[in-house]
């Protein structure tokens, strides 16, 4: 049977040793601007800045020694302690910023399912439905219930977790992507059947979802909470982009410009995470959408410290500890390897380090300390 939390802190006390814990080794206060130097490409930051795109939530609790709800609250009271406990870690670790995900609404698809065997199991393990979609035809699009407007409870929300952050500390909100969500409603494999069986359909598609991710971005960008806007829009596998270059210029990068101009017209950064090879299309992620940070990097794609030497003059560099290598090597062995990524991209500013990913329930809670305290010190 994996082990919640609670087990994994009662058997590390029998070891004599606990996984919660304040690193010595980074900085405790927070300094959005150190952040923002990085994401601006403004010279050298006093420190490097870690950045996650998300540490699951079976790690922090892992870390703070505590659930991340409380089962006594319902409502917002649940809404704001959970939030409240996020800050509390973010702040323990060492970010400058709260990871603020933005609901945008959309239905998706039954999802795959199966055991999920990490020793910080969440139970089932869930991916997305490839193979069958909630739309599949332009009467299934125009049945679909779009989302529209609704938005006071996320910005009811952004107001009062603002409250909540320290001197110092901003949110990087972020919503799931332009080409994610169009494949997600449609599925994979009937969007690339339809780019080609039915284009003004999928012209359609990308409209209907661009204009509400547009709306959902319009309605929080402009807080003062919000230090940057994030998109996760996964484009890439190992080899190639997941559709052709041309078929993302039509239909995606404008729609992904949209989002950048909204972030732009209120000085905010705007960060792309977006996995698998884009070496066909990285041109005009900098050059036409005009995002400013990438994250996501994989060893077998692109090495990190690889991708800084060719777009580091020209884009901020987020993350690059490779998730595989952090889950299956030892402390030490992620020590090294962590203290040569920040050496080989540290130099010269526009860096921040962090893993290639995200924070897993299934990398060990050991190895992510090790990286935030190799990676972190000043």
């Amino acid at each position: 049977m994996s082990a919640g939390p609670g087990r994994l802190h009662e058997r590390a006390a029998e070891g004599g040793k606990s996984l919660v814990w304040n690193p010595k080794d980074v900085n405790l206060v927070p300094n959005f601007n150190c952040l923002l130097t990085v994401l601006r490409r403004d010279g050298v930051p006093d420190r490097v800045p870690l950045f996650e795109l998300k540490v699951d939530n079976e790690v922090i609790e892992a870390v703070l020694g505590q659930p991340l709800t409380d089962p006594a609250l319902s409502g917002r009271d649940a809404i704001l302690e959970t939030r409240r406990r996020a800050v509390r870690f973010q702040c323990n670790m060492g970010y400058d910023y709260l990871p603020f995900r933005l609901e945008t609404g959309f239905t998706r698809q039954v999802r795959e399912s199966a055991d999920d065997t990490a020793e910080l199991s969440r139970g089932q393990r869930q991916w997305v439905n490839q193979h069958t979609g909630v739309i599949a035809s332009r009467s299934d699009m125009e049945a679909y219930p779009w989302p529209r407007g609704g938005l006071d409870e996320v910005l009811w929300e952004i107001e009062a977790v603002s409250s909540l952050l320290p001197d110092g500390m901003k949110l990087v909100a972020r919503t799931s992507g332009v080409l994610e969500n169009a494949m997600w409603l449609m599925t994979y494999e009937d969007l690339a059947m339809a780019t080609i069986d039915d284009p003004s359909l999928v012209t359609d598609l990308f409209a209907r979802v661009g204009e509400r991710l547009v709306e959902v971005h319009s309605a929080a960008a402009g807080h003062d909470a919000v230090g940057a806007m994030l998109l996760g829009d996964d484009m890439g596998y190992k080899t190639q982009t997941m559709f052709s270059p041309t078929m993302l210029r039509e239909h995606v990068f404008p729609w992904q410009k949209r989002l950048v101009d909204i972030a732009h017209a209120h000085d905010k950064p705007f960060i792309l995470h977006s996995c698998g090879n884009l070496e066909a299309i990285m041109d005009d992620l900098i050059d036409c959408v005009g995002i400013d940070a990438k994250h996501s990097f994989e060893d077998t794609i692109l090495p990190v410290a690889e991708f800084k030497r060719r777009y580091g003059n020209r884009v901020a560099v987020l993350g690059g500890v490779d998730v595989d290598f952090l889950c299956r090597h030892t402390e030490d062995e992620v020590r090294r390897y962590t203290r040569d990524i920040r050496e080989a991209c540290a130099p010269g500013g526009g860096y921040a380090l962090g893993t290639g990913n995200s924070v897993t329930n299934y990398v060990p809670v050991a190895n992510y300390r090790a990286m935030v305290q190799a990676g972190g010190k000043s």
